[in-house]
């Protein structure tokens, strides 16, 4: 009995001995850090691209301003900001006179970085021709121009931009005030309107029987506009109808382009006579292959310059352009 409470006794004080050492280590500790604070605190070194480029106490706080940034900008129209590179931190300790710059760190970043803006350009043919902020205003320039009937409306559309470049964008009225042209007048002979007609009354003669490529009503004929010559026929309706060949043939030329004709092939019916169906949504056919008359060979669309969905159908001799209606859509 007297042994167990030896031990007893023992462990009591060796335990004792263990919180004391414990608790005056701790103090030790908690003096230390005391005294080191007056003298020093935690930052964050900042590299970018493996370069020292400063201090700052709250990484947290720096890298939300930099992804707000990257992500928003600050100007306005900004699609995004490409950031080359991110910082990078190191915990420290260090002195307290030294000086933290999170602003400069943040001007680093935003001074290495390439912000893109998005906008629209109102396209005239090939030609962009003015710049507004919005596709709503971009849209509403078209459909006004539209509703006045401008004679150029055919050769109007809309493209969006992104480019490092920010344009000066006009006000919808001014641009429409601009690009509106009255259309002329229109020449009647018979019962049949020539619209814009510089044409001769006799027909060449091209040696085979054309068929209508495909239905629809023709929103822009043949001949001179204050624009320029419109070297085809438009003939409008839905997107995606099939586009029929006029006559059997090879295909001579298939081209994708998001500008001028869009999307747009042409084929040869021999002896210097050919056909081209341009802004077609989808194309069917190939270079060199052989096509019967009445064969689909493409789809309406409203690619490349085009304010809809039509098909720009086009006669050419020997590389000269003549009215479709000499041979097609006689009576529309």
């Amino acid at each position: 009995m007297f042994i167990i409470l030896r031990n007893v006794k023992n462990i009591f004080i060796h335990f004792r001995r263990t919180v004391k050492v414990i608790s005056l280590t701790m103090i030790a500790i908690l003096i230390i850090l005391g005294i080191l604070s007056l003298f020093y605190t935690p930052m964050y070194s900042v590299t970018i691209n493996g370069e020292f480029v400063g201090y700052t106490i709250n990484k947290t706080k720096l890298q939300k301003r930099i992804n707000e940034y990257i992500e928003n900008g600050d100007e306005e129209n900004t699609a995004f900001i490409d950031a080359e590179y991110l910082p990078e931190y190191q915990l420290c300790l260090l002195k307290k006179n030294n000086q933290t710059n999170d602003d400069e760190i943040f001007d680093i970043i935003k001074n290495s970085s390439t912000t893109y803006y998005e906008y629209y350009a109102i396209v005239e043919g090939t030609e962009e021709k003015y710049y507004v902020s919005t596709k709503e205003n971009a849209e509403d320039i078209i459909n006004q121009l539209k509703e006045k009937n401008s004679n150029n409306v055919s050769s109007l559309a809309y493209t969006q931009i992104h480019s490092t470049e920010l344009k000066e964008f006009s006000d919808v009225d001014t641009v429409v005030s601009a690009l509106y042209k009255k259309k002329v007048v229109v020449a009647t002979s018979s019962s049949y309107s020539y619209a814009y007609a510089d044409m001769s009354y006799s027909a060449p003669d091209i040696g085979i029987s054309l068929i209508r490529p495909i239905d629809g009503y023709i929103s822009s004929r043949y001949g001179m506009r204050s624009s320029g010559r419109h070297t085809g026929l438009d003939i409008a309706g839905s997107t995606g109808t099939p586009i029929m060949a006029a006559a059997s043939g090879t295909v001579e030329k298939v081209n994708y382009s998001n500008v001028s004709y869009g999307n747009c092939v042409i084929i040869s019916h021999g002896n210097g006579i050919e056909t081209l169906y341009a802004h077609c949504s989808q194309i069917y056919v190939s270079v060199g292959q052989s096509v019967s008359q009445g064969e689909t060979i493409a789809s309406r669309g409203s690619t490349g310059n085009s304010t809809g969905p039509h098909l720009h159908f086009e006669v050419r001799v020997n590389g000269s352009t003549v009215n479709p209606q000499y041979y097609v859509y006689q009576n529309q």
